[in-house]
């Protein structure tokens, strides 16, 4: 059977139309409930980003929880890295993250954690499905003393700084550092600014007013060019973007250039094989992930091992193998020595934590991988067909790849959150590459 609500992270979509309802909510908390049950109630830690609609959501989740006999324990709006930290740092049965991550702030999404602060896999969520679709009866919920309780961790921001900080190499500080941190307007908004400045960066801090509708609304790290602009007017060393639940980081040079998740894998990568803690020699990556980076690891006696999209098949292929570092380019960084999913606060405390012992800029560091050129046309789709049946656009994609040769790649799927398909094509000419992108975009339209 296939999944029917969830994608490949979480449940996503409008919220207040199916399926990010209350409705839903309110049956997936109580699925979630009777999954995690053992011999004890299960307590369930919720965070939320700041969206209005985070409200309508936390509270029927809360309600379904409480209804099949466990625990809700809500954290406010908070990172979701903090939540899967906080789930398996307080010893909890599960972590709900209530967020559409950088989508608009109309949009709205649950993303799951088990005990151990990971993501549940396809089968677990697959359950969870059946049990919105097919619930309890009625007379089968608990009552009296056996429904659960609601309470808030009024704590839970100060638990996550801590452990965000760890990040930072210890004896060090950031003094002498002046840092612009883009937060999105989401659920960063207190903690980054909070840790840099405890560690002793001179801060310029944006997109920290959320009035719970201007969450990534031209900030944030879907708009590194922004925060670029401030870098350069108020002459910072660099500039940290984050998105609207933090778990990625888009870094912005000294001169306001953007440096996206492949230049800040390679120069992890390269870093630890030097230093011998890069396990395997292996850095995980998904096929989203420009061919430059491949040769670049090549080039230092590593190598680049690739998944399908989404951070938790990542993750999955990380565990699988004994890796530990891994990511995606949209900017999420996975060092599973230090945590459980990517973390946008702490990959940027370790970026900066490299930066201060190079003496290195910014873009001194980036430089270490120079992409090819690529092109990503998104076409929106009112039904997702099999690619391989549509004749037109596997004639286009053909033609495309024979004229990149060896030297580069055409990539179609659909997106796993939205109607929408994605053409990535990269090579060694921007022109043809987006030549051949905009055409394969083309037969996608007329199928």
């Amino acid at each position: 059977m296939k999944r029917q609500f969830f994608g490949t992270d979480g449940v996503r979509g409008l919220a207040n139309r199916w399926p990010m309802t209350g409705e839903m909510a309110m049956a997936l908390g109580r699925t979630l409930t009777h999954g995690l049950r053992t011999t004890h109630r299960p307590r369930i830690l919720i965070g939320k980003d700041t969206r209005r609609s985070c409200y309508m959501l936390e509270t029927a989740l809360a309600a379904g929880i409480c209804s099949a006999g466990g625990d809700a324990l809500l954290l406010g709006p908070i990172p979701t890295p903090a939540v899967a930290f906080l789930v398996k740092s307080m010893r909890a049965d599960g972590g709900v993250m209530i967020s559409a991550s950088h989508n608009a702030f109309a949009d709205n999404g649950i993303k799951l954690f088990g005990s151990d602060g990971y993501k549940f896999d396809d089968a677990f969520e697959l359950r969870l499905e059946q049990g919105i679709l097919d619930p309890p009866l009625e007379n089968e919920l608990p009552v009296g003393a056996d429904l659960g309780r609601l309470r808030r961790l009024d704590e839970a921001l100060g638990r996550y700084i801590v452990f965000a900080k760890t990040a930072f190499p210890p004896g060090m500080t950031l003094e002498g550092l002046k840092v612009a941190v883009d937060c999105a307007n989401g659920a960063a908004y207190k903690v980054a600014p909070t840790a840099l400045e405890e560690l002793g960066a001179e801060v310029i801090a944006v997109g920290t007013k959320p009035d719970g509708a201007n969450i990534n609304d031209g900030v944030g790290s879907m708009y590194p060019e922004n925060l670029g602009r401030i870098v350069r007017e108020q002459g910072c060393h660099v500039g940290l973007c984050l998105d609207g639940d933090a778990d990625r980081l888009i870094v912005v040079d000294e001169k306001g250039n953007t440096v996206d998740g492949d230049q800040l894998m390679a120069i992890n990568a390269l870093r630890m094989l030097n230093e011998g803690r890069l396990a395997k020699n292996t850095l995980v990556s998904t096929v989203m992930s420009n061919l430059a980076l491949d040769r670049c690891l090549e080039s230092a006696g590593g190598r680049v091992l690739r998944t399908q999209v989404g951070d938790r098949y990542v993750v999955g292929a990380m565990r699988q193998g004994g890796y530990n570092l891994g990511g995606e380019q949209s900017g999420h960084l996975i060092f599973l020595d230090h945590s459980t999913t990517g973390d946008g606060l702490v990959a940027g405390l370790g970026f900066l934590g490299a930066l201060m012992q190079s003496d290195k800029t910014v873009s001194e560091l980036a430089s270490v991988l120079q992409p090819f050129p690529q092109s990503l046309v998104n076409v929106p789709v009112r039904e997702k067909l099999p690619l391989e049946e549509l004749a037109g656009v596997q004639k286009a994609i053909r033609a495309g790849e024979s004229e990149l040769g060896v030297d580069g790649r055409v990539l179609v799927r659909y997106s796993g959150t939205e109607n929408k398909a994605r053409v990535l094509v990269e090579g060694r000419d921007s022109a043809q590459v987006q030549r051949l992108a905009e055409q394969i975009g083309e037969a996608l339209k007329t199928g």
